[in-house]
């Protein structure tokens, strides 16, 4: 069974950085891919950045691009998510998710089909 467990939230004024962990478990093979998602309160979940787990390079939202950075360790089990310069409205619960079947919908959350349990960010002004 696929597990995702993020860690490395926390409280930061603006300008400054964290590091989510995605430890991921259970996959079969190499065909997937990993995105982060944020969700403030009230708000829908939103995309924020993917890596399909094969390539190097990862994708993301106009409003990150720049300040994030999507990544792997060799071993392909953790997906991290570098933060820096972080802006107040980053503020949220962040989830890591998978899909099994990587393709065109990786961009919203009906393109995954496993969840972690979030992990909160809050940024000051």
């Amino acid at each position: 069974e696929v597990q995702l467990v993020e860690s490395g939230g926390g409280s930061v004024q603006a300008g400054g950085s964290l590091r989510l962990s995605c430890a991921t478990s259970g996959f079969t093979s190499d065909d997937y891919a990993i995105g982060w998602f944020r969700q403030a309160p009230g708000k829908e979940r939103k995309w924020v950045s993917c890596l399909v787990i094969s390539d190097t390079s990862g994708s993301y939202a106009d409003s990150v691009k720049g300040r994030f950075t999507i990544s792997s360790n060799s071993a392909k089990n953790t997906v991290f998510l570098q933060m820096n310069n972080l802006k107040p409205e980053d503020t949220g619960v962040y989830y890591c998710a998978a899909s099994t079947t990587p393709g065109p919908f990786l961009v919203v959350p009906d393109g995954y089909n496993y969840w972690g349990q979030g992990t909160q960010v809050t940024v000051s002004a």
